[in-house]
């Protein structure tokens, strides 16, 4: 552990350097923390922090930069997690009101944090590949509309409206629906566009309109089976000065396309740096990824994530994550 007074300079070189991106020298810590420390002191203190591989001298400048190891220890020791009532008042009025369903909800979520952040937000639903089909329920609302809700193993729904261009019956709807639950319950939900395939010619031969049917079917089948991954804000990083070099950026585009990517991040024990509160921590290079998990269901928990420089706000970052995450699971949890 840090004495108070290399504690209080780290914590001032790190809350300096999110604000600003910009090395930071003893000059502006007396300047702007008001430190009761001779400048020779704060200088001797920093040069410490460096042996000690909290902080990182630059080559354009006399100043330092908090290390990987710095942002750890701040988080772990110096960071005041308690959210700022502004914030927290904000977030409870967007969330007060039922805005749909839990996709829609979720969807907002992921806006808020990467509007409030300004930094790039990922909603990690749960994966569903490796769950099976339980039951579909039909319900035709006229000759144009019906809502289909799918149902796994595991109890993950999911609701579907269908908007059909030409008349469908309702018989036609009954029948597609009852064959489909015949021959595609307790089918995994990574084969069911090739088992829908595979029936085809049965749907031909007994629904009138089954062309229409099918295509809408598959088309949800495949929504249903593929990752639940939302994002927002990844223009953000194009703001971010570590990001500036291109290859760099594009490396980091290139995983946010890839949702496989970010629950192998949050998933594998040796990836994580620290948990704090209910957010987990991870530092790749000098990328950062927090995130926090919330419960769906008594089975299935979706991961709330922000993504950016490692120069980023923690304190506000893990306090909204948790936060945003208990409102989630208050609204959609029912033990």
């Amino acid at each position: 552990m840090l004495t108070n007074r290399r504690s209080m300079i780290l914590k001032a070189i790190v809350e300096e350097f999110i604000k600003t991106a910009e090395p930071v020298g003893s000059k502006t810590l007396m300047a702007k923390y008001d430190l009761p420390y001779s400048s020779a002191t704060i200088r001797n203190e920093m040069m410490y922090l460096e042996e000690q591989g909290l902080l990182e001298k630059t080559h354009t400048s006399s100043g330092r930069i908090p290390s990987t190891e710095g942002y750890r220890y701040y988080v772990e020791n110096l960071m005041e997690t308690e959210l700022d009532a502004q914030d927290k008042y904000e977030l409870q009025n967007l969330f007060m009101s039922d805005r749909g369903s839990m996709e829609d909800v979720i969807q907002m979520s992921c806006d808020v944090l990467s509007h409030m952040t300004n930094l790039t937000s990922i909603v990690l639903g749960p994966d569903a590949k490796t769950q099976r089909l339980h039951h579909i329920k039909l319900f035709p609302v006229d000759e144009h509309t019906a809502v289909a809700v799918f149902i796994t193993d595991q109890g993950h729904t999911e609701n579907k409206t269908f908007h059909f261009d030409d008349l469908v019956s309702i018989e036609d709807i009954t029948n597609c629906c009852n064959i489909l639950n015949d021959r595609l319950v307790g089918t995994e939900l990574s084969r069911i566009v090739d088992k829908m395939n595979e029936i085809k010619p049965i749907l031909a031969n007994q629904v009138k309109r089954h062309e229409i049917l099918f295509n809408a079917f598959l088309q949800a089948f495949i929504r249903f089976a593929n990752e639940n991954v939302y994002y927002s804000g990844a223009s953000n990083m194009l703001y971010q000065p570590e990001f500036a070099d291109i290859e760099k950026l594009r490396n980091i585009m290139r995983m946010l396309e890839d949702g496989n990517i970010w629950r192998e991040i949050t998933s594998n024990e040796q990836m994580r740096a620290l948990t704090t509160g209910k957010s987990e921590l991870v530092w790749l290079d000098d990328m950062a990824v927090v995130s926090t998990s919330f419960r769906m269901n008594d089975v299935e928990e979706g991961k709330l994530m922000i993504v950016g420089p490692s120069r980023m706000n923690y304190d506000k970052i893990t306090s909204m994550l948790d936060y945003v995450g208990e409102i989630l699971e208050k609204k959609y949890y029912k033990k």
